[in-house]
């Protein structure tokens, strides 16, 4: 059984967090835990673009991100995915950087360390080229660039079915099994 670390950073797109969580949720069968740390921006921003505080109703273990006491804190704990979605471009710069401030940007560190899957879906536009290098540095260390661009092809109908074109692909990335679109079925 799967342990999958999800943090959510301060960057708009809480869609794409929401998304994620309801599809865990789905796809319970698949893990033993999910662990999530959430940035005060990130609430914030949960609040505001989605007009709610449901991030509040999953069963999910959540960490508070000044609590390095959480499991996935350290690589003995053996969670072997983390996604950070959204994620905005001061926390990769941070985790590009190996700068653990708090229990997200150690959460990566501890991931990349253990060679792990590091899931990171920035959602900014456009890139600067810190951005780009910030990537290329992740990407060169084990970590997976993801970004927040839906695809079209499947004629999502809703604004949750176009951020699950972006959902579903990190799924796919982190492993698991899931029913979703796929080109040429």
């Amino acid at each position: 059984m799967r342990k999958i670390v999800v943090a959510v950073a301060g960057s708009s797109g809480s869609i794409y967090a929401k998304v994620l969580f309801d599809r865990l949720v789905q796809i319970k069968s698949q893990w033993a835990a999910v662990g999530v740390v959430m940035s005060k921006n990130a609430r914030l921003n949960w609040q505001l673009e989605l007009g709610n505080e449901s991030f509040r109703d999953y069963a999910f273990d959540v960490y508070e991100k000044d609590n390095f006491a959480a499991p996935f804190a350290s690589g003995s704990a053996k969670y072997d995915t983390m996604v950070v979605c959204p994620c905005s471009m001061g926390t990769l710069g941070r985790i590009a950087a190996g700068i653990s401030d708090d229990l997200l940007t150690r959460a990566a560190d501890v991931v990349l360390k253990e060679r792990r899957r590091l899931i990171l879906v920035p959602r900014e536009t456009p890139f600067s080229l810190i951005h780009l290098r910030n990537m290329v540095t992740i990407t060169e260390a084990g970590g997976i660039i993801c970004p927040a661009i839906p695809s079209f092809y499947s004629g999502p109908s809703s604004m949750e079915a176009l951020a699950a074109t972006v959902v579903d692909r990190l799924l796919d990335l982190a492993g698991f099994e899931l029913e979703t679109y796929r080109w040429g079925e």
